[in-house]
């Protein structure tokens, strides 16, 4: 049977709009994490808090904000494959309710291939996933000319994987952190004042998300 050209028009309309419709759907809302329960904070001199005290790290900050028990799995030094090679085992021991991941920045200064990278962080994310734990991503900021004059902009690998696994993103931390000198230790490290205000930015979005009922 023929339809009339209206109701034809119609229904080309709604069997065009549904693929359009689901691949615009957002993931839902993050279940909040509970006071005392194990957070995992896996990155590498960032996370550490290199250029700090070790209680200024920003894992202590978002500790001491949450009232979350906040596992510092940085490693100075560390890569994204590094990164990765170490996750099962802290996932094993800790059981984390949330991994945060903050990881890219070595690979970025030591010019490596940023598919590899990418790929490295991914896996990362689904691991943690697949552990049964939320996760929160951290970007990193992009290593060009303009970051050398001190204009940071995070790179645009981490908002992709985010929106693949549709799971949180902070974005802007560190690269709006690092871009202050009164922030830094030196050049690519915090220092106190720039971890508390890193760590006060990531509890606005793990407020925002639905990960910290605050």
């Amino acid at each position: 049977m023929t339809l009339p050209l209206p109701r034809r028009r119609l229904l080309l309309l709604a069997t065009g709009l549904a693929p359009l419709a689901a691949c615009g759907r957002k993931a839902q809302r993050a279940q909040a994490v509970p006071p005392g329960a194990t957070v995992l904070a896996l990155g590498d001199s960032l996370t550490a808090g290199v250029g700090a005290s070790a209680s200024m790290a920003y894992p202590a900050v978002l500790a001491r904000l949450t009232g979350w028990k906040v596992v510092n799995g940085g490693v100075s030094g560390d890569t994204s494959a590094q990164a990765l090679a170490r996750l099962p085992g802290l996932l094993q021991q800790h059981q984390p309710a949330l991994v945060i991941v903050s990881i890219g920045g070595n690979d970025f200064l030591r010019r490596q291939g940023s598919a590899a990278t990418r790929a490295n962080i991914l896996r990362i994310c689904q691991d943690a996933l697949a552990s049964r734990a939320q996760v929160l991503l951290v970007a990193v900021p992009e290593l060009t000319l303009m970051a050398v004059a001190g204009r940071l902009s995070d790179h645009a690998m981490y908002e992709d994987i985010a929106a693949e696994l549709k799971i949180p993103l902070h974005g802007q931390g560190w690269s709006g952190v690092l871009a202050q000198e009164r922030l830094r230790a030196d050049q690519i490290h915090a220092n106190a004042e720039g971890y508390a205000q890193f760590a006060q930015g990531l509890a606005q979005t793990l407020k925002r998300t639905g990960l910290w009922a605050g």
